[in-house]
């Protein structure tokens, strides 16, 4: 099959083609980029050692040559490519924020640009394969999650699922690499504003609230409301989600934990944490894992969860192979074997 990279000037367009090199049903990769295109990928990438050629997009010319396209462009961007996309009878995976809100107005808050479509919206399947995956099947436009709500919604669906914690009681204290911020070169992020420091941004106004919120909700049956925090770590790739909440009942750590594995027991890429054990983000890197462990508190009545993944491949490139080969019938792992990197 024959696939479109439209971003693979980005940190999340050169992940997705190092993952789909080795898909054994991908017969070709074209690549293109909004900003940055017209030059050998070599000269984007020089890691990557090819002279794959980066053209610029063009709508008619993907058609052309590709049936599935993954879009990783920023935010803003899919909004104005995806109609074009769709009027050319392509499938899509989108890598960006821009499909995954209900009500365009509610982009237009939280994202600050103007949205997609609304029949766009209304069409999109959100991909968080593990809890829409009969979705997914069947989808022909595919809004890929983010990062922080794949490990926040990854850490907390058994619990709203089954009905155990107050909905309203939801605290987030969530970490990401600078891999995050994307390959835009901005001060924030440049290392020495990074390094050595720890440092919360957004707060109480990130824009993967309203995603995290919505589609907790639909696992909850009820409206969630959380508190996140996002916080930026010096280093260049990796998520850690912290969870509390507070359970609507008294429950006990062996029945929390035995929610979890029920809930995930035939799920090839989440792995639980036996008792009194808990993951680090180094033991997920490059891979598409998402690592929990979790535990009820006696004393405060609380449960805490801890969720972490890779940010570039569970959080984004992985999770649209892995939406990629359910929506094709293809093995769920393909191309994403493999154990972690480490150290």
């Amino acid at each position: 099959m024959e696939v479109a990279i439209v971003g693979a000037s980005g940190y999340g367009g050169t992940e997705l083609y190092r993952l789909l090199k080795r898909h054994p049903e991908v017969t070709g990769i074209h690549l293109f980029a909004h900003s940055q295109g017209d030059q050998p990928l070599s000269a984007i990438f020089p890691h990557i050692g090819e002279d794959t050629w980066v053209g610029k997009f063009d709508a008619q010319t993907v058609s052309e040559r590709a049936e599935w396209v993954f879009l990783a462009t920023p935010s803003g961007v899919s909004a104005q490519l995806t109609p074009q996309l769709v009027a050319k009878r392509l499938k899509i995976i989108d890598l960006s924020g821009d499909l995954r809100l209900a009500r365009p107005e509610d982009y237009e808050t939280w994202y600050g640009k103007p949205p997609a479509p609304a029949a766009l919206l209304e069409k999109a399947v959100y991909g968080l394969t593990e809890l829409f995956r009969e979705r997914v099947r069947t989808a022909d436009l595919i809004a890929n999650p983010g990062c922080y709500p794949t490990a926040t919604l990854l850490g907390l669906a058994p619990l709203l699922k089954e009905g155990l914690v107050d909905p309203r009681s939801v605290i987030v204290d969530a970490k990401s690499g600078v891999s995050g911020a994307g390959r835009t070169a901005n001060l924030t992020h440049s290392f020495s504003e990074v390094n050595e420091n720890l440092s919360v941004y957004k707060v109480n106004r990130h824009q993967h609230i309203p995603e995290i919120e919505r589609f907790a909700a639909q696992l909850a049956g009820e409206t969630v409301q959380i508190s996140f925090l996002t916080h930026l770590i010096p280093m260049t790739r990796g998520m850690m989600c912290t969870i509390y909440a507070t359970p609507r009942r008294k429950v006990s750590e062996d029945e929390v934990r035995e929610v979890y594995r029920t809930h995930y027991a035939h799920e090839p890429f989440v792995r639980l944490r036996p008792a009194g054990k808990y993951p680090a983000t180094k033991e997920v890197a490059g891979s598409n894992y998402c690592d929990i462990g979790v535990t009820a508190d006696g004393r405060t009545g609380r449960i805490t969860v801890v969720s972490v993944i890779d940010n570039l491949v569970k959080g984004a490139a992985g999770q649209a192979v892995q939406n990629f080969n359910v929506r094709l019938g293809f093995p769920e792992t393909l191309a994403l074997e493999g154990s972690p990197l480490y150290p």
